[in-house]
């Protein structure tokens, strides 16, 4: 039976440690072993790891060579989007069959509102097979947090990683909060955990009773949403899935670099990589935008409207004009990155005054390479810029 007074049941779903379980499910092999998943050179970092690997204080977001130290016999990976994007839309599938109103957070988090479930069958039962449905057809394990918001759902997922399942009945929000370090409540980071020890506040009871007037006066407007999260107080509502509206694509160099024409390779590759996720999504851009960090790491940006395409040579074009308008060539470049935005449902169309009919023919047959043996099977070689 639920519990009485659930004004809203909020389902939080996560999935446990998602890269490594989806390289686990393509290689058997990996399984039980400590694996690190990201970049492996100097300036890498772990995107995620095994709680083998975590055994030995091994975490997300630390630099990869530290996560070596920690843990020499380390399997490490770097990883595949595409692989990791197709098993989330799999999970994701599964929900919005079943699921009256879902957010999808990130790639491996879901917000679900159960709110009234109730009355036809209880959300705890309801949320426990659909979990285990979720387990059964994608081979995924994953977590999960019920309570009457999405911070203490969140949470209460977390307490019980991996591959968990925790119930915070109405009325007892803040007494599950109160021993947890502060460090727990999203959107309480690193430097805003410092800053709270400094002033005495580790765990959640004390942030609770800190006066509010005060955290607002040391934090601004965050100050009051963290004493609201740390009294189990959020209304925030569950967003409804929509589809992307972007994407991007961007590659940290082993190395900064002023060689343009390696620049501009990388520029063409990463908007061949973004034009055939367009197709492949049945989708048109008219935005380009290029993203340039320098070796200071300075970080700059230039935006250009095209007519809709999903071409190749239409989108390099724009994309190469842009970088070039965008570069000073005084210092070496730390990043590149490109993002299309503006997205709308289509496939392009020929144009009369342009040879695109050959162009087409051309992309048709590389993405069907590329379908069959990976995105990086393929690519077409740059013709240099004027």
């Amino acid at each position: 039976m639920e519990p009485p007074g659930f004004d809203r049941s909020i389902l939080h779903l996560d999935l446990d440690a998602f890269f490594v379980a989806v390289e686990q499910l393509r290689n058997d092999s990996l399984r039980g072993k400590p694996l690190l998943i990201g970049g492996s050179s100097n300036r890498g970092v772990v995107a995620s790891c095994s709680y083998e690997a975590r055994a030995f204080g091994v975490r997300s977001a630390m630099p990869m060579k530290q996560a070596l130290q920690l843990c020499p016999d380390a399997v490490v990976l770097r990883g595949d989007m595409e692989a990791y994007s197709k098993h989330s839309a799999l999970v994701r599938e599964v929900i919005e069959e079943q699921a009256p109103l879902f957010e999808q957070a990130s790639i491996d988090e879901f917000y679900l509102d159960l709110t009234g479930m109730d009355k036809y069958i209880g959300c705890w039962k309801w949320s426990t097979e659909l979990r285990e449905r979720i387990i059964r057809e994608t081979g995924l394990p994953l977590s999960f947090g019920l309570s009457v918001n999405k911070t203490v759902s969140k949470v209460g997922a977390g307490e019980v990683k991996p591959n968990g399942t925790k119930l915070i009945p109405a009325g007892t929000e803040k007494g599950f909060l109160a021993p947890l370090p502060v460090g727990k409540i999203p959107s309480i980071g690193r430097e805003t955990e410092r800053r709270l020890a400094l002033m005495g506040v580790r765990i959640c009871q004390t942030l609770s009773e800190v006066p509010p007037r005060l955290l607002e006066r040391e934090f601004g407007k965050h100050g009051l949403i963290m004493w609201k999260k740390a009294n189990g107080e959020d209304d925030s509502p569950v967003v409804p899935y929509r589809e992307r509206d972007s994407i991007s694509t961007e590659q940290t160099f082993h190395s900064d670099t002023i060689d343009i024409h390696f620049l501009h390779d990388e520029i063409r590759r990463q908007t061949a990589q973004l034009a055939y996720q367009l197709r492949a999504l049945g989708k048109l851009t008219a935005c380009i935008t290029i993203k340039l960090r320098y070796s200071d790491f300075n970080t700059f940006t230039k935006q250009g409207k095209i007519p809709y395409t999903a071409q190749d040579s239409l989108l390099t074009e724009h994309a190469l004009t842009l970088f070039d308008r965008l570069y000073e060539r005084r210092q070496g470049i730390r990043l590149t990155g490109v993002r299309f935005s503006e997205l709308v449902p289509g496939t392009s169309q020929l144009n009369l005054f342009d040879n695109t009919e050959k162009e087409s023919r051309l992309l048709e047959a590389m993405d069907k390479i590329r379908d069959r043996f990976g995105k990086g099977a393929v690519r077409r070689g740059g013709k240099g810029r004027p």
